[in-house]
């Protein structure tokens, strides 16, 4: 089974969902956020960690986080296909090992993407462009853990995608989102809130671009994951 953990009732799998179906992909979704709780990790074919408002060191306020990350070093340890999303890539970093830090990093809107000649070579991004637009929205970002490839960049923030072994992904960036998780983050706050429209159009204007390689990754993921 393909397991979906979301970490905020307001970041959903969004076009992933969607995309699953499309594909006759079962996958279980699992909010552990609202009290449910995380299956052994043995059970799962293939691990989804979407992104969420909380950081990786915000325990105290949200002590589900600690079960996440025990959730996500056993499937790492298991060896089983995991993709993590922004929180998600930065929980990967975290239980790795790896700090994850507040700083100049943040980036929010649709923003270019270029591929490390690691992430060029790697499967997950097999029939990618070398740069592409897809959407930001993070103030963290992670360091590479030791003995992890970088695959990503951008000019704001240098590590947008990383890889450790063969079968674990980080991503700061977001290729699950649509034009409405768009617009609805971008009213969170007051300081974004102004600014709604124009980030709901500049994502419009690359959403054909940003579906394709969103799309695309996810292919990736699940044929290294055997479930197409």
């Amino acid at each position: 089974m393909f397991l979906i953990v979301q970490n905020d009732p307001e970041v959903p799998a969004g076009a992933y969902a969607h995309y699953l179906e499309e594909m006759g992909v079962s996958f279980r979704l699992l909010c552990p956020f609202a009290g449910e709780e995380l299956p052994p990790a043995e059970e799962a074919a293939a691990v989804l960690v979407l992104g969420g408002a909380m950081g990786v060191h915000d325990t105290a306020k949200h002590p589900f986080l600690r079960a996440v990350k025990g959730f996500i070093a056993k499937t790492v340890a298991a060896g089983i296909p995991y993709l993590g999303i922004c929180l998600g890539g930065q929980l990967l970093a975290h239980v790795l090992g790896a700090p994850v830090t507040t700083g100049a990093n943040g980036e929010k809107g649709t923003l270019t993407v270029t591929l490390t000649p690691d992430g060029g070579s790697d499967p997950l991004f097999a029939g990618i462009s070398s740069s592409f637009r897809t959407f930001q929205w993070h103030n963290d970002t992670f360091a590479i853990p030791d003995g992890g490839a970088l695959l990503a960049s951008s000019p704001a923030c240098p590590h947008q995608a990383f890889r450790m072994g063969a079968r674990a992904w980080g991503l700061q960036f977001h290729p699950e989102v649509t034009r409405e998780i768009v617009a609805a983050w971008a009213r969170w706050s007051d300081e974004t809130a102004p600014l709604a429209d124009r980030f709901v159009e500049e994502f419009a204007a690359a959403e054909p671009d940003f579906q394709d390689a969103s799309r695309r990754i996810l292919v990736n993921f699940i044929r290294i994951a055997g479930l197409v």
